[in-house]
């Protein structure tokens, strides 16, 4: 795939360089602030950005308000944010976007290069991908919503797999049960958060909102 990389350490940014192009992928540019990453992102269209949040010039938030406007300009253009913290309002601004193609991982996981690398292949084919610590973390803190305290321990825990971005095959193999018990599981959420499907919307995006207080 073709991979455009943000991220202001020099070091970790050429060791990214390194193990993408290791991998077969080609890296089109990496750069180190948030204007760049636009500039690059228009002059190469590529199929994944991967972009960490605090970056020049502001050093605040910058590369995650990038981030967000490649979401709404080019949104056929996968995300994939990485981070040294959890920040808490655009992780879930990013976890509850529709249309998949975006992922939010703790730059811990990184040197997890197998797990980096399944992200990265999950965002470009379409899909979604956000680390555990990230799911957890918005899960406690909207945890007083009604509705979610009647779900059981297995059905929070099939919900947060979901919020990752895993389908219901991939949840199955996760948890060590059958398909049909994790549709089981599935279908409880729904019910036990009033979503009969009848809106037209994805129930499945709506569950993540509704678990996250969105």
């Amino acid at each position: 795939m073709r991979v455009i990389l943000a991220e202001d350490s020099t070091l970790l940014r050429e060791g990214l360089v390194r193990l993408l192009g290791e991998e077969g992928h080609e890296v089109v540019a990496a750069v180190g602030t948030a204007p760049e990453l636009l500039r690059a992102t228009e002059d190469h269209q590529p199929d994944v950005v991967v972009t960490d949040v605090r970056m020049p010039p502001g050093h605040k938030d910058d590369g995650m308000r990038a981030a967000l406007e490649i979401r709404e300009r080019w949104p056929a253009i996968g995300v994939l944010v990485l981070s040294q913290y959890i920040e808490n309002r655009y992780a879930t601004e990013l976890i509850t976007a529709t249309g998949g193609k975006v992922g939010y991982l703790l730059k811990d996981r990184v040197a997890q290069v197998d797990e980096f690398l399944e992200a990265l292949d999950r965002v470009a084919a379409g899909g979604a991908a956000f680390d555990p610590e990230v799911v957890r973390r918005l899960l406690t803190r909207t945890s007083h919503v009604d509705p979610l305290e009647t779900l059981t321990e297995r059905e929070k825990t099939v919900l947060e797999l979901m919020a990752q971005g895993l389908t219901n095959t991939r949840i199955s193999e996760t948890l060590h049960v059958s398909l049909s018990s994790t549709e089981k599981h599935i279908n409880s959420i729904f019910d036990k958060l009033g979503l009969g499907g009848e809106s037209g919307l994805s129930r499945r995006v709506l569950a993540v909102v509704r678990y996250l207080g969105s």
